[in-house]
């Protein structure tokens, strides 16, 4: 008889990431993720003391993959931020599971929203202040807040279906607020 394989961290997490990216974080619990993965709840307690400890590796998962989504190549437009924000605001309209762990909920991986955003040493945001021609140091903060505020809020809009705009009035958009906020 083949021995049984063995559960392990990478599985749990995998089974993790896929309940929550279908499903939402409402749906983690150690039953459905054992019935995800294909086991017992024990081999999750096994491998981790809680599921708030499972709930921190969730999130470096959703980190990652958030961060990978950054990597695919956007050419909306040659405005700073346009790209940026709709390659965030396309994250949430396609991941809005995701997108709500990361962004919208607490976690306790000590992971700021520009953490995130900046892909840690990839430095997203800082590539795109420095795509500012002329920007001086002392307005950096402030236009990364006010288009950080509009991007933001127009992903939690779109994936609440209360701003239903195309792709090309989003472009729109987003030009339109960058030449108002520092044109």
């Amino acid at each position: 008889m083949p021995r049984k394989q063995s559960v392990t961290k990478d599985m749990l997490i995998d089974a993790a990431f896929e309940l929550v990216r279908e499903k939402g974080m409402e749906e983690l619990s150690a039953r459905h993720l054992a019935e995800r993965a294909g086991c017992s709840t024990q081999p999750i307690f096994r491998i981790y003391k809680n599921m708030g400890e499972l709930e921190n590796d969730l999130f470096l998962r959703c980190a990652d993959y958030f961060s990978g989504y950054f990597e695919l190549d956007s050419n909306f437009s040659v405005i700073p931020f346009v790209n940026f924000g709709m390659t965030y605001i396309s994250f949430a309209k396609n991941e809005p599971n995701i997108f709500r762990l990361l962004f919208l909920m607490e976690n306790h991986v000590n992971k700021s929203s520009y953490d995130l955003i900046n892909g840690g040493s990839k430095n997203y945001v800082i590539k795109e202040l420095k795509r500012i021609k002329g920007i001086e140091q002392d307005d950096v903060e402030s236009v990364f807040m006010k288009v950080w505020l509009i991007i933001h809020g127009t992903a939690c809009m779109m994936i609440r279906n209360e701003f239903d705009i195309t792709e090309k009035d989003t472009v729109n958009l987003l030009e339109d607020m960058f030449g108002k906020i520092y044109g």
